[in-house]
C-alpha cells in the first residue's frame, strides 16, 4: 500500500483465544485518519487484544478490519507492520549505541534523522548529557538508564519509523510522575496527525483523545469524548471518579 492515510475500521469483529470463550464480541469502530482513540476498561476487557489484531499478531475469527478501506487480511503482514509502530509498557534496548537503538526503527535513517526523532520525542536533552552522547554504549537492556529514559528511546525509535498508525499500550504506566510529563509531551508530538490507538490506565493521559471507547467483557459499552462520557455518568464516569475522587 502507498500513500497510507490511516483510516481504520473494525466491523463486527469477534475473537477468542480459546474456542467458545470470546474475548471480543461484535466490535464496531471507525477511526478517521489522523485521530486519537483511547481504549478504556478494566483488566480483561479486551483493550490489548484489539491492539494485537491490527498488526495481525492474531487473526480475527469473524468480521473485518480495514485500513483505508482495504482488509488487513489482504495486506502482507510485513507491509501491514511497516505502517505501524508499537510502544509497550515494557522497554527493550539492545547492546549497541544509543544512536543504533533509535535507528532500529528505520535502519536506513541518517544520523541527522536519528537526532531529529530524539528532539521530537523529548529524548535529545538527556542523550546529550550521557558520557558519549549518541555514541554511548547501552548494555543489559539499558540498565545504565532510568526507566523514563529507556522509554524515551523507545518512543524515539517509533518516531523514526514514521508510521501512519501508532499503537500505545500503557506506555507511561511504569514511569514516575515527573518523567511521565516529559514522556507525555514526546508522545503528544509523535501522535500529531497520526492515527493513534492508546491504552492508558491513568485517565489523565487520554482526556484529549478525539474518541474514548469504554470496553467491558469484550464489548463496547460507551463511546464519546471525555466530557461527553463524564456527562453520561456511566462506566467511564465511575472509573474517572475512582482515580480523581
Amino acid at each position: 500500500m502507498e500513500n497510507i492515510q490511516g483510516e481504520v475500521a473494525l466491523k463486527k469483529v469477534w475473537f477468542s483465544y480459546e474456542p467458545g470463550k470470546p474475548i471480543l464480541k461484535d466490535i464496531n469502530l471507525c477511526i478517521p485518519a489522523g485521530k486519537k482513540i483511547a481504549l478504556v476498561g478494566t483488566t480483561g476487557a479486551g483493550k490489548t487484544t484489539i491492539l494485537n489484531m491490527l498488526p495481525r499478531f492474531y487473526d480475527i475469527e469473524s468480521g473485518d478490519i480495514t485500513i483505508d478501506g482495504h482488509s488487513i487480511c489482504d495486506i502482507k503482514r510485513d507491509s501491514l507492520r511497516e505502517m505501524m509502530a508499537i510502544v509497550l509498557q515494557e522497554t527493550h534496548l539492545f547492546t549497541d549505541t544509543v544512536r543504533e537503538n533509535i535507528r532500529l526503527g528505520r535502519l536506513e535513517a541518517t544520523d541527522e534523522e536519528v537526532e531529529e526523532a530524539a528532539r521530537l520525542t523529548s529524548a535529545h536533552s538527556f542523550i546529550k548529557r550521557l558520557p558519549h552522547g549518541y555514541d554511548t554504549l547501552l548494555e543489559n537492556d539499558g540498565e545504565n538508564l532510568s526507566q523514563g529514559q529507556r522509554q524515551l528511546l523507545n518512543i524515539a525509535r517509533a518516531a523514526i519509523a514514521n508510521p501512519a498508525i501508532l499503537l500505545l499500550d500503557e506506555a507511561t504506566s511504569n514511569i514516575d510522575t515527573r518523567s511521565e510529563i516529559r514522556i507525555q509531551k514526546g508522545l503528544d508530538r509523535l501522535m500529531q496527525d497520526r492515527t493513534s490507538f492508546v491504552i492508558a490506565h491513568r485517565l489523565s493521559t487520554i482526556q484529549n483523545a478525539d474518541q474514548i471507547v469504554v470496553l467491558e467483557y469484550g464489548q463496547v459499552i460507551e463511546q464519546g469524548t471525555h466530557q461527553e462520557l463524564l456527562d453520561k455518568k456511566g462506566k467511564y464516569y465511575s472509573l474517572y471518579k475512582e482515580q480523581f475522587g
